[in-house]
C-alpha cells in the first residue's frame, strides 16, 4: 500500500495533505524518515509513525450519519469554546467528520474512521450531489430562481450553476430545494447573499444517495452497506 493511502486510511488526513506531511519529514517507517513521495509499505508489518506517534489501521471501520443541529461546529475542538458535533457522539473509535457544515447550518454530515472513504466523499473530482432545503424571507421571484440556476456572479466571478426547485410559500417565507455538486466554501449562503436574500434556515438533506430522512436532530445512525458502497464505487 502507498504510504499516503495508508496514512489517510488511518485517519491522519486527506491523501493530498498526507503527501505534504510525508514531504516535510514527519513520517518514519521502521524507524527511518521517509520523505519521498510514492513510498510503498507493507501495511500489515511495517511500523509507521507521524511526529513520533505510531499510527495503525482501524481494526473495524465505522460509518455514521449525523443530523447536525444549529449551534455546533464541525471540529474536534473549538478555540472559542463552542459545542462541537463530537459532543453528540458516543463512540470509542477515533472519528473524523467528512466535510463540514457551518455553525448555523443543520442537517446531514458523515463521520468515520476510514480515511479513504472520507477522501472519496470529499474529493472534488467525484462531484457527489448535495441537496439543501433553504428557507428564505419573503416570496422568491422566478427571475431570482433563474439567476441561481444559471450561477450567480460574485465579485465578477460566476459561481457554479445549481439545481433549484420551488417547494412552498407560507405567506412569509419561501422554501426551496437547492442541489449543488461542487464544494465551494459556504456556497449556498453566498449564492443567496449575492441576490440580497436572507436565509432563515439552511438544512442539508442529502449527500449522494444518502438521505437525512427522519433522523432526529443531534442523533446518529450507522450507514447501510448500500450507502457506503455508493461512494466506494461499488454501486
Amino acid at each position: 500500500m502507498r504510504l499516503n493511502k495508508f496514512l489517510s486510511a488511518c485517519g491522519v488526513a486527506s491523501r493530498r495533505k498526507c503527501d505534504e506531511i510525508i514531504a516535510s519529514g514527519r513520517v518514519c517507517v521502521g524507524g527511518r524518515v521517509r520523505s519521498e513521495l510514492g513510498v510503498e509499505i507493507n501495511e500489515k508489518k511495517d511500523v509507521v509513525a507521524v511526529d513520533g506517534v505510531r499510527v495503525k489501521l482501524p481494526e473495524e471501520f465505522v460509518y455514521l450519519k449525523l443530523n447536525k443541529p444549529k449551534g455546533y461546529v464541525c471540529s474536534a475542538k473549538d478555540e472559542k469554546g463552542r459545542k462541537t458535533i463530537f459532543d453528540l457522539i458516543d463512540c470509542e473509535a477515533r472519528l473524523v467528520n467528512v466535510g463540514r457544515l457551518d455553525y448555523n447550518t443543520e442537517g446531514l454530515i458523515f463521520l468515520t474512521n476510514d480515511g479513504n472513504f472520507a477522501n472519496l466523499v470529499t474529493h472534488p473530482r467525484f462531484h457527489f450531489e448535495k441537496e439543501y432545503h433553504v428557507t428564505v424571507e419573503g416570496e422568491m421571484k422566478e427571475s431570482e430562481l433563474a439567476v441561481l440556476r444559471n450561477g450567480v456572479v460574485e465579485n465578477g466571478v460566476r459561481m457554479p450553476k445549481a439545481k433549484v426547485k420551488f417547494l412552498s410559500f407560507d405567506g412569509k417565507n419561501t422554501k426551496l430545494s437547492v442541489i449543488i455538486d461542487e464544494g465551494q466554501n459556504h456556497q449556498v449562503r453566498r449564492m443567496f447573499d449575492c441576490i440580497g436574500r436572507t436565509i432563515v434556515l439552511l438544512k442539508r438533506v442529502r449527500i449522494g444517495n444518502v438521505l437525512l430522512g427522519g433522523l432526529s436532530r443531534g442523533k446518529t445512525k450507522p450507514m447501510s452497506a448500500e450507502e457506503i458502497a455508493f461512494f466506494m464505487g461499488e454501486k
